[in-house]
Order: structure tokens, then sequence, then C-alpha cells
């Protein structure tokens, strides 16, 4: 019995662990490893220009407060002078980045504290606009109730400010002032500060007409389909937007899901934001609480030479009416940078919620602040795993101690079990009366060991998540040769050292007098090892400290019980 239940373990945790990786896959748009079926595209077309006004110019339509508004917005503004855009460089101690003159996009986001993986001589770039992906932040103004043209995304801009942050300077202010256009002046300012990737911006429109209007302000994020360059094949995260909004919290939608017009997402509120998130970075346009706001995720054109190629998110929010003469302003945020959890807490409500956990966030955000609680006093994350994973295993000591104080007994009676089946081989109802018999006499429970340990696996998960998740352990080092736990060893010697700890543990347990399930004991740890070799390093490291605590608390729990550890080798004949 106690074979059976162990090989029971080890085939629904093996088996779950394939399903749950499968799924994984597939959810995040991706060919699934074990069971492959259709696989959305990664980069798809947008829906046709006359089905969705305003898709050609990447301009959103215009919309009421909480109902569309009929109406096209043009690609450019008719009355804007034709003025040669210009791109060019702002400079932190944090980020550089790059903006246009036509409309004062951000095009392009560098990271300076942050490597490129996949080029470890390069920094590491979120948004872009080039060749190899697209990737903008953009504002503009729309019409509302009133009608009209107004400065866009498209709309050229004069540019005054400064394009590096100075010694001793906290902040720069770059404003983007467009021409008269439809009635509307609009002055974008930029407030960029050292050591943020946060960054406030406030759109100032001027009425220069003579009657009043009510226009609306647009702020969109556009992205191309494609997966993060250099992700493993191995395991994959979610690549896409998200809305959070009080109602409905956070709400991340697939890019296969926004080209069947099948997204789900909250439509309005007065609270939230609309992000692009991918593993360890994110971006988001934010506006203050109170201010009415609508969200929609589409496709959308952006020019000739990557046409139907990128999707965009965007969130519009109406202003009061503009009396002719008179200036409204609104503020927004706008956030590119790592998904370093406090500082995205500090931001704005919900933003943390970028750094996807999955459905054990009420488990991974306390294991998170611990670890980090840790990585405070230790100044290493790799040691920081290894004390947390102790610190866990202190706090489920005893439920760990009753599993293997169960296994214990299981094992001092295996051989009367062994022998006894031999013996009645030929009669399994008498056996299995008789097996029922010596567990009551020797106040056995078969499956004694089995909740203390399912107790413990939604914890160990949500630490897989926490690990697999924190851009803290991107690039960061251990010892010796790990120099990145968020990379495979390159060795491969964690992962060894991993399936050598597991196959012990494994030697450690009765051996199973049915073949097949000898053979299974054996065959689940080392199928389940394979996958680690690809994981990243701080992932195996967390898994062997749980390993050896594990092997080590049932070595003296057994023999504190007078059960002398013995190891079992397989016997395939």
């Amino acid at each position: 019995m106690n074979d059976i239940r162990r090989t029971i373990l080890w085939v629904i945790f093996g088996f779950s662990m394939v399903l749950l990786w499968d799924q994984w896959q597939i959810h995040n748009g991706k060919k699934a490893t074990f069971f492959p079926g259709a696989t959305p595209p990664a980069v798809t077309a947008a829906a046709p220009a006359a089905a969705k006004p305003g898709l050609d110019s990447g301009v959103p339509n215009a919309v009421a407060p909480a109902a569309p508004v009929a109406g096209a917005i043009p690609a450019a503004a008719p009355a804007a002078p034709v003025t040669p855009k210009v791109r060019f460089d702002v400079t932190t101690d944090v980020v550089k980045l790059t903006f246009d003159t036509e409309g004062g996009s951000l095009v392009r986001a560098e990271f300076l504290k942050h490597i490129d993986m996949a080029n470890k001589s390069h920094n590491f770039v979120l948004l872009d606009d080039s060749k190899i992906g697209i990737y903008l932040a953009q504002t503009g103004v729309v019409a509302g109730t009133t009608g009209g043209s107004f400065p866009t995304h498209k709309t050229p801009t004069t540019v005054t400010g400064p394009r590096t942050l100075a010694d001793g300077e906290n902040e720069l202010v770059l404003q983007f002032t467009s021409a008269d256009v439809g009635g509307i002046k609009l002055v974008k300012t930029y407030t960029i500060r050292r050591g943020a990737y946060d960054i406030a911006v406030k759109h100032t429109l001027t009425n220069t007409s003579a009657a009043p209007i009510a226009p609306q302000l647009y702020l969109q994020l556009v992205r191309d389909g494609n997966k993060p360059a250099g992700e493993s094949s191995f395991y994959s995260t979610f690549t896409g937007p998200a809305v959070y909004t009080e109602a409905k919290k956070y709400q991340k939608v697939e890019f296969a899901d926004i080209k069947k017009k099948k997204a789900d997402y909250e439509k309005t509120a007065n609270n939230g934001y609309v992000a692009m998130v991918q593993h360890y970075f994110a971006s988001a346009w934010i506006l203050p609480e109170g201010v009415e706001r609508t969200f929609s995720l589409d496709g959308v054109d952006i020019g000739a030479e990557m046409a139907d190629c990128c999707y965009r998110a965007t969130m519009v929010a109406p202003l009061s009416t503009i009396e002719p003469g008179a200036s409204k302003s609104m503020d927004a945020t706008f956030f590119a940078g790592p998904q370093e959890e406090k500082k995205l807490e500090a931001l704005a409500k919900g933003l943390e919620l970028v750094k996807d956990y999955g459905w054990l966030t009420i488990l991974a955000k306390p294991l998170y602040w611990l670890l980090d609680q840790l990585h405070t006093v230790i100044q290493n994350w790799g040691w920081s795993i290894v004390a947390l994973v102790l610190l866990l295993k202190i706090a489920f000591y005893w439920l760990n101690a009753k599993a293997y104080a169960s296994m214990a007994k299981m094992k001092a009676v295996n051989p009367k079990i062994m022998e006894m089946r031999e013996r009645l081989k030929d009669n399994p109802q008498q056996m299995q009366q008789e097996m029922m018999r010596i567990y009551r006499e020797e106040k056995v429970n078969p499956m004694g060991g089995c909740f203390p340990i399912m107790v413990q696996i939604p914890v160990f998960i949500a630490l897989y998540w926490v690990l697999l998740s924190s851009v803290e352990m991107r690039n960061a080092p251990w010892a010796l040769w790990i120099h990145d736990l968020s990379s495979p060893d390159p060795y491969f010697i964690l992962p060894l050292v991993m399936t050598l700890t597991t196959l012990l543990q494994t030697a450690l347990n009765p051996a199973p007098p049915d073949p097949m399930q000898a053979k299974m004991m054996w065959f689940m740890p080392l199928i389940f090892s394979v996958m680690f070799f690809f994981f990243p390093a701080g992932l195996v490291l967390y898994w062997i400290t749980n390993n050896i605590l594990s092997i080590a608390q049932q070595w003296i729990i057994n023999t504190r019980m007078g059960v002398p550890p013995q190891f079992n080798l397989p016997k395939f004949k």
C-alpha cells in the first residue's frame, strides 16, 4: 500500500506539472509542448479599416463618457504646417528615451541598468520603432460631442527643453507644442525625474476658436504581437495588454482574443490604467482617480512598411467644455520599466499586478516580501533563496515530521507487507484483507503522509512563480560560476545536482515489489528533472535546497524512529 501511495503521488504530481506547463504554453500563445494543437499566430492582422474608423491612422475613435460617438479622425491634422519630424534622445541616470516631434510621442526606451539577455553587450530596449519591433507610447486629442479635428500623435510639434539630466539636477522638463489645429493648441509637457521610470505627462489644451469645444484626450500603447526575443521555449510568461479597474481588477487579454474580437475586459471606469506586459518589464498609462475614462483594445495599422502588424491599448478621457480663449489641463503618468513590485505599488493602485503571479497571488506576494526582506540583510539573491526555503521548511517542520513519521512506519512494516503479498499473490481478496489487518495492528495510516505534503504544494508553487517573475533575479549573481539567476546554468551543474538529489530521495523510499511501480518511481523524477536543465538557475537552486532539506529531515526522523535509512536501487528485470 505504501508503494502504491508513493507511486500515485509521483504520477499525480508529475502529470499535473506536465498539464500545467502545457496549458501555460497555450495560455500565452505558444505551441503546446506535450499536446500540440492549433497555435495562434504571434503577429496578427488588424480588422479592416472600414470596420473601425480611425484604424489606419492609429488614432482612436471619438468616444463620449460612456458610449462611442460616430465619426472618424483623420490621420494628420489638416491645418498643421508640413514640418519634417525630428527624433532626439533624452538621457537620465537610468534610462535613455527617444522622442519624436511628430505628436511628441515616445518611440524608444533603453534601460541603462538592465542588459539585453539575448545580447549582453547591449542595454535592454523596451519601447522601440524599428524593423525589429514596434512598441510606442502616444497621446493626442480627439473630438467629443461637438465634433472637430484636433492635434493627434500625427501632428507636428515644436520642442523645448534639455536633452540630458545635468549633474545636481533631479528632473528635466520637455515641452511639445502643436500648431492650432481645429481650434485647439496642445502643449504636452514631460517631466522626467532622476532614478525614475515613471514620467509625469501634462496635457494643456487651449481653445483658440470662437466657439466652445468639448474634446477628449487619448493615451495609447501600440505594440507588435511578437514574444520578447530570447524567451525560453521551456517556460512561457504572458505578453500582451492588460486593463485594471476597481470593479474587475487586473484583466489580461490575449493578442489572439483581440484579433478574434473576443476580448473580455471592463470598458468604462473612473479609475485604473491600461498596460502592455511582458516578462520582467511593462509599460502603462495612468490617469488620476475619479477621471472618467473608456478603455479599448484593438488592432492598428501604423504605416505601409508595418501594415496590419500591431495592437493598441487605449484609454480615452473626456474633458469638460473649453470656452473660447480658455485652457484646460489633464495630468497623466506614463510608466515604462522593470516590474519592481514595491515601486509599482507606490506608483498606482493595482499597478504591481503587472508582475503576474496568477491564481496564487495571495500566497506569492507575502513570499516575495519575505524574500526581499532577507535580501536586505543578506545582500545576495541566491543566498536569500536558500534562506527563504530554509524558513519555509522550519515553518512546515511539524507537517513534514508527521508525513515522514508516517512514511517511516510504512517502511517498518513494508517487509511484512512484501512477504504477505508474495504468499497470497494468487488470492487478491485475502491479500487485501490481510494488508488492512497488518495496518490496524501496527497502527499505520497508509495515507498519513499525503495530506501534510499536499498542504505545502501551493506554497512552493507560489514561490516558483515569485522566482520566475522577479526582475531582481535578472543578471543577479549567486556564487562561483552562477552570474545570472534568471538564466540557465551554463555548465548544467545545478540541474545535475538537482537530478541526483531527486534520485536520492527516491532511493530512500522502500522499493516497490511491482516492477512497473519500480520503473515509475525512477522514471518520473528523471523526466521531471530534464525540464530543469533549461530553467533559470534561481529556480533550480530553490529546488535543490528543498530536496536537500527534505532528505535531511527524512533521514533524521527515520533514524529517531528506529528505521535505519537505506538506499533501494532500481531493479528493472
